[in-house]
């Protein structure tokens, strides 16, 4: 499980990590994000224009946050930790969504429990990153 720690968010947004691409938890979004948009252009033809466009929108929403407000942070801390408020939400809004992809059978138990468990952990990384620059403020 890979959390981030208080005292590497300073070290780390500062040194190793010079843009949002940098970030585990960024790539990590990302990665998950390509694979659900996969995933949603088989779904349905009903569905195209409604589950699948959400779920979409929903993983693309927490990587999109993520850029956005690491690009502010140089100006505000606030602002940062506003924009990973919302991806929490956002990663928080996927797990719904999956719920009613396994329910209505377009997308198989397994599938459905790897991507909730990653979505689980990025809320977590987010809510860590939260609240290591809480701290630091």
């Amino acid at each position: 499980m890979s959390v981030i720690k208080e005292t590497d968010v300073k070290a780390s947004l500062q040194s190793a990590v010079s843009t949002f691409e940098d970030l585990e938890l960024f790539q990590r979004a990302y990665r998950i994000s390509l694979e659900v948009h996969r995933a949603s252009l088989k779904f349905p033809e009903v569905e195209r224009h409604v589950l699948a466009d959400q779920i979409r929108r929903a993983s693309k929403s927490i990587c999109g946050n993520i850029a956005e407000g690491f690009g502010k942070q140089r100006r505000s801390s606030a602002e940062f930790k506003r924009y990973l408020l919302m991806a929490i939400g956002s990663a928080d809004e996927m797990r719904v969504w999956l719920r009613y992809c396994l329910d209505l059978k377009y997308v198989d138990q397994e599938t459905c429990v790897r991507w909730r468990d990653e979505y689980r952990q990025i809320a977590r990384m987010l809510q860590g990153l939260y609240s290591a620059l809480s701290a630091s403020s």
